[in-house]
């Protein structure tokens, strides 16, 4: 059927009919009961305030039970949740209740990102709903829903002001969660304090922007108390699972040595109202809203983040098939461009490692022909000291040589003087008296020389005389 034909069904004018008997579907809105009676209820509590505020004690107030609570200390290095899922039936309803505790909110000197894990935690269980909504084989019959559909936000009991975390955190999370404020410990100021306080959190809370859960007032059954109980945020409430005897019956109360504090009280604290308001009334109202607007928002934020939407720019409804076709060629191309810059950058990084590699091949040549050339020096130099090694070893050989043989000839030498020696003797034996005779004169005849000039020429002419020179001497 073309779209035409659904536009002109849609638009005629609907009729009405009178039945002619009963017929039976008066009984849906008993079927839907039976059936979520059946099925059973989820409801998530998130509990946002600073250790030691009393989140525990008012949620055991509240249910009326004991939970299991372990006691945080105030030195954690930061904030983190920590939620715990119970199974309680009252009557023949089921409900399994969800409770998360901001654990180290408050504690730490910077209180600067303190909000972060609680919006961080949020999102997570959006998106875990929205990924179960995605798949093709859904099973939300049966999905445990963990989004949370109330914030409670702890409010110290200054009575002066709110303090800057608690106006950044409720603005951050007024867009993500239903926000009810309340005091806690509302016991420990008085009544003229507590209102004055609450006239300055509601003023300081529409002057900062911050959008917290209004109860309806468009169901005629519950617009009147929850118009009135409008006027009452934030409750202050005190919390105790301690039982007090008063008169002759038995309540929940906290009990000081001036008087005692009963829970239940209206004229103690608003406990009774935020009961009735969280509970009792508009407990559906919280899991619609949760669903229908904070959800929503997140979903519609995500898909358009995507690049899903209803209509086009000609503001003509927009085909999902078309959107998803569209998308794929865009993820496609992208994955194309993305494939050929890595391609690119690859083939960019091989040719700057190939010039790497070439740089440092040619720098080890040129670092091996340098040592080639030392090496042929040193060697040129070993060489030149070798043969003048050699040199030297031959000339010491020479002389070696030249030694020995003179060695040798010495003796033959000796031989020969003395034979030569002992000849001369025999031959000059004339002369030597000769001598002996000259001396003698000479020892008689003492010379007359003035000089050492004329005493050489005397001697002179003695030799050189016939009768003094000796035969073969001269």
């Amino acid at each position: 059927m073309a779209a035409t034909d659904v536009d002109v069904f849609s638009n005629e004018e609907k009729r009405n009919l009178n039945l002619g008997g009963h017929v039976g579907f008066d009984s849906l809105p008993d079927q839907l009961v039976s059936k979520s009676v059946t099925q059973g209820f989820c409801f998530n509590i998130l509990c946002v305030g600073e250790t030691g505020i009393g989140k525990s004690t008012l949620m055991n107030t509240l249910f009326n039970t004991m939970f299991e609570n372990e006691e945080a200390s105030h030195y954690q290095n930061g904030v983190y949740l920590r939620p715990r899922t119970y199974d309680l039936k009252e009557s023949n309803v089921q409900l399994k209740l969800t409770i998360v505790d901001t654990v180290g909110f408050g504690d730490q000197i910077n209180k600067e990102d303190s909000y972060k894990p609680i919006v961080n935690y949020i999102d997570t269980e959006f998106e875990n709903y929205l990924q179960e909504e995605l798949k093709i084989k859904r099973s939300l019959f049966n999905y445990h829903d963990t989004r949370i559909h109330i914030c409670l936000y702890f409010i110290a009991p200054t009575g002066h002001s709110l303090k800057s975390l608690d106006l950044v955190t409720m603005k951050k999370l007024d867009s993500k969660v239903n926000i009810i404020p309340i005091i806690a410990k509302a016991d420990t100021i008085s009544k003229s304090e507590l209102h004055k306080f609450k006239i300055k959190i509601m003023s300081e809370l529409v002057s900062n922007g911050v959008q917290i859960y209004q109860f309806p007032t468009d169901d005629e059954t519950v617009s009147e108390i929850n118009a009135s109980m409008n006027a009452h945020l934030p409750f202050a409430v005190v919390g105790s699972v301690e039982e007090v005897k008063v008169g002759n019956k038995t309540v929940r109360a906290r009990q000081y040595p001036w008087g005692i504090v009963q829970v239940e009280n209206e004229s103690h604290c608003d406990f009774v109202k935020l009961r009735e308001m969280l509970i009792r009334v508009n407990m559906e109202d919280l899991r619609e809203q949760t669903h229908a607007r904070h959800y929503e928002l997140y979903r519609r934020c995500k898909l358009e983040e995507m690049g899903f939407k209803d209509t086009d720019p000609d503001s003509q409804p927009f085909s999902l098939q078309e959107t998803y076709e569209a998308k794929r060629k865009e993820f496609l191309g992208d994955l194309q461009r993305k494939e050929e810059e890595m391609r690119q950058m690859f083939v960019n990084k091989v040719k700057e490692t190939e010039a790497e590699l070439k740089e440092k091949e040619r720098e080890l040549h040129d670092k091996f022909e340098q040592l080639k050339r030392m090496h042929q020096e040193e060697k040129r130099k070993v060489e030149e000291k070798r043969r003048d090694l050699e040199e030297e070893m031959n000339a010491f050989n020479r002389k070696k040589v030249a030694v020995e043989t003179l060695s040798l000839a010495q003796p033959m030498k000796k031989e020969k003087d003395r034979k030569k020696s002992v000849k001369t003797e025999n031959q000059s034996g004339v002369s030597a008296s000769s001598s002996k005779v000259m001396m003698a004169k000479a020892n008689v005849e003492p010379l007359n020389c003035q000089s050492w000039w004329q005493a050489i020429q005397c001697c002179t002419c003695l030799v050189h005389n016939a009768a003094w020179k000796p035969a073969g001497l001269f």
